[in-house]
């Protein structure tokens, strides 16, 4: 006989475990959306964007949000009386140099100044006697005309007749401020320039304050920086090149491989390297930067030490690329040579550059210098997906973050290496078990290029969301997309 106590205990049991599957499946579907929590219509976030794991060549989700830099309230056009002629000299390496230029434009727009062609140092940075100016590298007459509505731009101060004698104006010379505020501006060169006819700012680089309560002020450096610059044609034709040979089997990735002398010398992390390494660098700290007291475990988990070689590839490989990834690499003259490159090469061996890509005479003999710089800038703004690997001062990172965000939400990784030194540090002492999966947990918070709110100190120019993105049914009406 059956015992009726027992089927129904037995039927109750298997109620409840039915009903625990069902919640925990609801759980673990449920769980992603939470941690990932996509950027919609709110005013603002710091959520990191989801990526597909399966499909990282993807562009980070926008949230609805798209780029635009046009004017959303009263913008006047340039006055034909202006308050005299604005000259500067940008210096630094060519992103420093644009983002000078974006400050340039908006500074001669606070102070209804004609703006003159700015000068770009390409000695200084570059040792660089190639006609690599502005006009080697940028379109001028593009330049120009994309910013007829906002300032007046001329290619050299004009002379002028006075008394029946021609006259050239000479520019009253100022060195501006570091992050000088407008009303510095207004106060200080404004009057100089009314005196003089001409002011000539020098150097100028990061001599105009980044956060501005203006929001139409910001979005003309996104005009002047998105829209205005662009490269000359051979430039561009050289970049697409390149693009095109490597699209052509397939996906790539461009990385940023900040692994130079300099570099590791201002890290302060020497461990890693050999007595007659870590000599060198310990020399060039000395002669370069302040004297501080060095703990190499210290550094290297508070993340000033940028990843080496061999750990970009492992941060690779726990993201599920394999050895059939093809990587474009911009990176300097490398710390140690190819000994660090080595393990790197091992797991992705299907690296590139411009000169491999392409080892014709006509991109030899243009690639150089500035050149070469906006050669690399154009294809790792194209790429598929684009990897920093240092998380400390990078103009060249920097601003390639803030165009790819502006040009479609473009799939960025960006090691956290705070979070990730723990993992290094741990793989150093023999601790392998569980390394890989611990990494991709880290990475997958990153932003991954999408909309995010701007936390000090992430530049404007890494990040100029939102005052450059609209959206077209948004919650706050001041996102609202303007009308074309």
């Amino acid at each position: 006989m059956i015992n009726q106590s027992h089927v129904g205990g037995s039927r109750a049991r298997g109620v409840i475990v039915l009903l625990f599957m069902g919640i925990l499946v609801v759980v673990i579907c449920t769980l992603p959306f939470l941690l990932f929590e996509n950027v919609t219509d709110t005013g603002s976030t710091s959520a990191p964007s989801q990526i597909d794991v399966e499909n990282p060549w993807k562009s980070a989700d926008s949230g609805g949000w798209t780029p635009s830099s046009a004017p959303r309230s009263d913008w006047p056009a340039p006055l034909k009386e202006t308050n005299g002629y604005l000259r500067v000299r940008c210096t630094g390496d060519l992103n420093q140099q644009r983002t000078a230029i974006c400050n340039a434009v908006l500074a001669a727009r606070i102070l209804n100044a004609a703006l003159v062609i700015p000068e770009l140092d390409a000695n200084s940075f570059w040792h660089d006697d190639t006609d690599s100016g502005f006009h080697g590298i940028y379109d001028v007459e593009h330049f120009i005309q994309a910013l007829r509505y906002d300032v007046r731009i001329v290619e050299s101060i004009p002379e002028i007749k006075k008394n029946g004698e021609t006259k050239k104006i000479k520019a009253h010379q100022i060195r501006p401020l570091r992050d000088a505020s407008i009303s510095w501006y207004l106060e200080n060169v404004l009057p100089k320039m009314k005196e003089h006819g001409a002011v000539y700012l020098t150097p100028f680089s990061h001599r105009l304050a980044e956060e501005l309560d203006n929001a139409e002020y910001q979005r003309l450096r996104c005009r002047v920086n998105y829209h205005a610059l662009r490269f000359k044609p051979h430039i561009m034709k050289l970049s697409e090149s390149i693009v095109e040979k490597l699209h052509a089997q397939g996906h790539f990735m461009s990385i940023h491989l900040r692994f130079e002398k300099d570099v590791l010398a201002f890290a302060g992390c020497f461990d890693i390297f050999t007595p007659a390494e870590k000599a060198v660098l310990q020399k060039y700290r000395k002669e370069n930067f302040a004297e501080e007291k060095l703990v190499y475990k210290e550094r290297r988990a508070s993340g000033k030490c940028p990843l080496t070689p061999g750990e970009v590839g492992l941060v690779l490989r726990s993201m599920g690329f394999d050895n059939s990834t093809r990587i474009y690499l911009v990176a300097g003259e490398l710390f140690g040579g190819e000994r660090y490159m080595k393990p790197f090469r091992s797991l992705f061996p299907r690296l590139e550059n411009h000169s491999s890509v392409d080892s014709s005479e006509d991109l030899a003999a243009n690639a150089q210098g500035l050149v070469g710089s906006a050669v690399d800038y154009m294809v790792c703004l194209l790429s598929d997906i684009f990897m920093p690997t240092y998380n400390g001062p990078c103009n060249f990172a920097n601003n390639l973050l803030g165009h790819r965000l502006y040009n479609g939400f473009r799939t960025t990784m960006i090691p956290n290496l705070k979070a990730i030194a723990p993992l290094f540090l741990d793989l150093e002492d023999g601790h392998k078990i569980g390394f890989e999966e611990a990494v991709k947990s880290v990475m997958l918070q990153t932003g991954f290029g999408g909309p995010h709110k701007r936390i000090s100190p992430e530049s404007f120019y890494t990040n100029s969301w939102p005052e450059c993105f609209c959206q077209t049914s948004p919650a706050d009406p001041a996102h609202q997309c303007p009308a074309h």
